[in-house]
């Protein structure tokens, strides 16, 4: 389940379905995105094929991602299972 979502635009496309403050235009990708992490128990079950799955390095080693668009990534943190503090941003 997602407990928390920090990027506002996100926010309300996963509330709201509103895609006008999105930074990444595939849409539908991005909706099956959220979908898997909301049914998600643990993270290495958004290790779907095409996703590109991987755990960050550095400081940032306690979170994931999953490639959105482009240099566009999701990525969050997990406690329990729950994934918390997901995110959209352009980390590359």
């Amino acid at each position: 389940m997602i407990r928390s979502v920090r990027n506002r635009g996100l926010r309300l496309f996963t509330e709201k379905g509103d895609a006008s403050r999105l930074s990444v235009q595939n849409h539908d990708r991005l909706r099956r995105i959220m979908a898997a992490l909301e049914a998600a128990k643990k993270p290495g079950d958004l290790n779907i094929p095409g996703f590109d799955f991987h755990r960050l390095k550095g400081t940032q080693k306690e979170r994931y991602s999953v490639s959105a668009s482009g240099n566009w990534r999701v990525t969050f943190a997990w406690s329990g299972e729950d994934a918390i503090e997901v995110d959209l941003e352009d980390y590359h």
